[in-house]
């Protein structure tokens, strides 16, 4: 089994490598390959899309890799191949982002990533540790409950057309979508590698979820 860590240059990935080497030791789910080579996703069995920075940046990035775009289109898409999106990661699997720019996404999740307007006395952007809500059950989220601890930095989040495809939350001044999924696609707006615990927990239940 492989999972790809895919390298854009959209973010520092010596975090997330390190985290998902730990857990796919603990969990013997096989081998961890950074890539940013449209060959390595093809024949990945697990897909990690990570991100940092401004959404049409990041999205610029990906199409700026030869075939990286499409070579995750056709994994994720038609041959249902487990996918997890990371921060901005994440938030390119809406159907379009209002950073700067109005920018398409992958239209994975229907939704649009606007900016957080958390009201007076809150800072943008929501930076730190916050207590997840859990909204339904998923095979990924197993062992995690309402109230285990997140670590956030972002300005934007992901405001979804369909309740069913959030699975959690956080409270920031109002409700920010903090985990979305639906089939074999998941995403988190957090860190989890940077998230402890139950971060951790995350990507291991990750890395041995077979839908």
């Amino acid at each position: 089994m492989t999972t790809v860590l895919i390298d854009y240059a959209a973010g520092n990935l010596h975090s997330a490598e390190k985290a998902f080497q730990r857990m796919a030791a603990e969990t013997g789910a096989g081998e961890i390959v950074v890539s940013s080579l449209a060959e390595d996703v093809a024949r990945a069995d697990r897909i990690v899309l990570p991100g940092d920075g401004a959404f049409p940046a990041c999205r610029e990035a990906l199409e700026e890799q030869h075939g990286l775009h499409e070579a995750l289109v056709e994994a994720v898409e038609k041959r249902g191949r487990p996918f997890l999106g990371i921060c901005v990661g994440m938030q390119l699997m809406a159907t379009v982002g209002r950073e700067y720019c109005t920018t398409q996404g992958f239209g994975w999740i229907g939704g649009e990533v606007v900016r957080i307007a958390p009201g007076v006395g809150l800072k943008v952007p929501h930076m730190g540790w916050n207590d997840l809500v859990i909204d339904r059950p998923h095979p990924v989220l197993e062992g995690l409950g309402t109230g285990d601890h997140a670590y956030f930095v972002h300005s934007y989040h992901l405001r979804v057309n369909d309740p069913a495809e959030r699975l959690a939350w956080c409270d920031y001044g109002g409700e920010i979508t903090a985990i979305v999924g639906r089939d074999t696609m998941i995403g988190t707006q957090f860190h989890p590698e940077k998230s402890q615990a139950a971060g951790l927990r995350i990507i291991a239940n990750f890395l041995r979820w077979s839908p």
